[in-house]
This record gives C-alpha cells, sequence and structure tokens, in this order.
C-alpha cells in the first residue's frame, strides 16, 4: 500500500471527536446566552411597568395616593389582563410619614423574582 496518500481511520474519528466536542460547547453557551437574554427581558418589562405606575402616581394630588396596597395584572408582554391570565404583578401603596408619603411600587413574576422602586413625595 505504498504510495496511497489519504487518512485512516484513527485520524478520522479523533477529528469527529473533536468536533463534535466543539458542538456540544457550542449548544450549551447558546442555551446560557438564550436563558440570560429571556431573563434580561423580562427584569426589563418588570423594571418598566413600576417606572410606569411610579411616574403615574407622582402625577396624583398628595391626599389621592392610595393608603392601601393595590395591585393589577400583566401579562409576559406587558398587558394589562385578569388575574388568571397574568404573568407579572404589580402592586403599590403610599405609607404616611410626616408631611410625605412614601410610595412603593413592586412587581413579581413567577420565578420568585421582583423589581421594587420607592420614591418619596411631599405633602402639596
Amino acid at each position: 500500500m505504498t504510495g496511497h496518500k489519504g487518512f485512516t481511520l484513527i485520524e478520522v474519528m479523533v477529528a469527529l471527536f473533536l468536533l463534535t466536542a466543539a458542538l456540544i460547547g457550542l449548544v450549551s453557551v447558546t442555551t446560557m446566552v438564550m436563558k440570560g437574554n429571556m431573563f434580561s427581558k423580562t427584569s426589563t418589562t418588570a423594571t418598566t411597568l413600576a417606572k410606569d405606575k411610579i411616574e403615574e402616581l407622582e402625577g396624583m394630588t398628595y391626599s389621592s395616593l392610595p393608603a392601601t396596597m393595590m395591585q393589577d395584572y400583566w401579562t409576559a408582554q406587558g398587558v394589562l389582563t385578569s388575574s388568571s391570565g397574568a404573568y407579572f404583578t404589580r402592586s403599590w401603596i403610599a405609607s404616611a410619614g410626616t408631611g410625605t408619603k412614601t410610595i412603593t411600587v413592586t412587581v413579581n413574576w413567577p420565578t420568585n423574582r421582583s423589581v421594587e422602586l420607592r420614591t418619596i413625595r411631599a405633602e402639596d
């Protein structure tokens, strides 16, 4: 068999093993990146919902700020919904202090995560 050129079976098997190992690594990295992107999207949506409610409450008169906990419900896409189809639960309250109220808005979602924003509003 002199003069024949090509790859031996061992060389082909080593090359296939290395290629398979590289592809498995690529798949696991891709999965982690996708999960990270999904978490970022979810936390951004929750933060936006909290920020929007804070801005709405800041625009209200001091006396009309809610002294009891209130809630509304949102889909994963950020659309207002009933509690049965909800992904996010947004709650808010304005706790009274001396001449001020602390407005707290909390957004929870099913993975036991939450975003909480607070601001202080002075009496009008």
